[in-house]
């Protein structure tokens, strides 16, 4: 059984092999007695500027462990669990026939879970393969020309194939371990196992999803792209098939519904169809940016270090008066801000970068909690709509072209002073006054927190920084309701799954919810017809 002591320190550019020697030490035995050893969290410890720490925790055995046990009292430290049991999955057979819609995190891990029990699935995925999709994007950056079924929200792997890869969830589900587990086992970088806030990048990120789907074809799933979902058919309130691309019917008595945040049309076919859905709250503000050294300075005390990652922050400042909260969201250190528009006409900013994080740049998207009070309109799809209405409108106001409207950050806060209006979005970006882009209430509240945001950051509020609009998809504005079992409450053999039906947010959580989905049908199949 291990052992695990934690809060071990180093200065940030110690050598990681040492705390095998420094545990022996502590604990008073051989270095070479310490077996299984490896490092389960490594954080960053910037309290005390610039006297930055590399804080771990690291996990052991020992021939004698009741020796060690009895002595754990000497060492605070220092902690005994009772070693995790490896999951095992009993084999299941059904000739029931399963799609999955989608294939972003949701998606492809319940892809994965099924194949775990020797299921396999049809997966239909509205976009292209990876591959297709990058050249697709990198068109759209370079010339403003947008392919609206192969883009960053649609195609392989989802949107998060282009953003930071953050695998950071506020869930302490055990699945996490096992997500993780897997993203290495196709090719992700070892240490996400155990850093505190562990990411892939989306260079890195791009291989492993192809690397998933060459996994799934052995195991005799067939996945099909440029296949999007136009609707489904009922037989005594059960799906029995969906249709494809306006015609094609493929059969199905359980279809894992795993489309997206930004998947309108499917939201509509939802509705049409009387599948119960409901509004939901979310959050839409903009994308600030600063140069990454300043950030550094700020969060670190120094420029940036050799043996440090890119600095990042996280703020949020809450109106008890107004109960309106600004926040940052999504941070980027060494990113880039990207166009994510999915539909003609409107603008979506993102932020993305790659495993390095080395580009010269941070920014995160700043935003405001929208109510479904806000949304002005009535009906499930209100808050579609709303996001529609401003992304539209700051495509108009930018002129055009899919130009993002930025302001310095000077000039929205009405401070004095002047600052260049410059950011690394594309395909490029249009000097605008950026409350003609988002509602009064978002521009108001973004100003009282960003004021609270410089008070703590230091130097946060300069004229080096660039505002860029609009952030509208932070996370989907519908629920698709379900039951314990993760049922459709309205159409039996229907799973909604991840983001697009409002039971997840980011990479993380969204794969948790596709495996739990899986769970959930392999132990249905193998104890009842359904």
């Amino acid at each position: 059984m291990p052992f695990i002591y934690r809060n071990l320190t180093l200065s940030p550019g110690g050598v990681e092999n040492d705390l095998s020697t420094l545990v022996a030490a502590i604990i008073g035995i051989s270095a070479s007695d310490l077996l299984d050893f490896r490092i389960i969290r490594k954080g960053i410890d910037a309290r005390r500027k610039p006297r930055i720490k590399a804080v771990f925790s690291v996990s052991f055995t020992v021939a004698d462990e009741s020796g060690l046990r009895s002595r754990m009292g000497n060492y605070p430290g220092l902690e005994w669990q009772a070693g995790a049991q490896p999951v095992v999955f009993a084999p299941v057979s059904s000739p029931k026939r399963i799609v999955i819609a989608g294939s972003g995190p949701a998606g492809l891990f319940a892809a994965l879970r099924l194949a775990e029990y020797g299921l396999s699935a049809t997966i239909v995925e509205r976009g292209q393969p990876v591959g297709q999709r990058a050249i697709d994007v990198q068109r759209f950056w370079k010339d403003g020309i947008l392919n609206p079924e192969s883009n960053v929200q649609f195609g392989e792997g989802g949107a998060g194939t282009f953003s930071d890869g953050k695998l950071t969830s506020r869930s302490k589900d055990p699945l996490t371990a096992y997500v993780l587990e897997c993203l290495v086992t196709f090719g992700a970088p070892p240490e996400i196992r155990y850093l505190a806030k562990p990411h892939i990048g989306t260079d890195r990120l791009q291989r492993v999803v192809s690397a998933i789907r060459l996994h799934l074809l052995e195991k005799d799933f067939q996945i099909r792209f440029g296949c999007r979902m136009t609707d489904m058919s009922i037989h005594g309130g059960k799906i029995s098939a969906i249709k494809v691309n306006g015609g094609e019917e493929l059969p199905c008595d359980l279809c894992v519904l795993a489309t997206g945040h930004s998947s309108r049309d499917v939201y509509e076919l939802l509705e049409h169809r009387g599948v119960p859905l409901e509004r939901k709250a979310f959050a839409m503000g903009l994308r600030v940016e600063h140069p990454q050294e300043l950030i550094d300075h700020i969060q670190y005390g120094r420029k940036h270090h050799p043996d440090l990652p890119a600095a990042d922050y996280a703020v949020a400042w809450n109106n008890t008066a107004s109960g309106r909260s600004a926040y940052s969201f999504c941070m980027c250190p060494g990113g880039v801000v990207i166009a994510g528009a999915s539909e003609a006409g409107g603008v979506v900013t993102n932020g993305m970068s790659g495993q390095l994080r080395n580009s010269p740049f941070a920014n995160s998207a700043l935003v405001v909690n929208v109510t479904e009070a806000d949304f002005g309109g009535s009906g499930p799809l209100a808050g579609v709509r709303f996001q529609q209405q401003w992304e539209r409108q700051a495509f108009q106001a930018a002129g055009g072209g899919y130009l993002a409207p930025a302001q310095n950050l000077l000039s929205f806060m009405r401070l004095p002073g002047q600052g260049a209006v410059s950011a690394t979005y594309r395909p490029g970006i249009s000097e605008t006054d950026l409350d003609l882009v988002l509602p009064q209430f978002i521009t108001q509240t973004l100003r009282e927190g960003i004021t609270d945001f410089g008070r703590r950051l230091k130097g946060f509020v300069c004229a080096d920084a660039t505002l860029v609009g609009i952030e509208s998809r932070t996370s989907a504005p519908v629920r698709v309701l379900r039951n314990e079992h993760f049922e459709s409450i309205g159409l039996q053999g229907l799973y909604p799954a991840g983001e697009g039906a409002g039971y997840a947010g980011g990479i993380m959580s969204s794969a948790i919810d596709g495996i739990k989905i899986a769970d959930t049908i392999a132990q249905r199949l193998n104890h009842s017809p359904l």
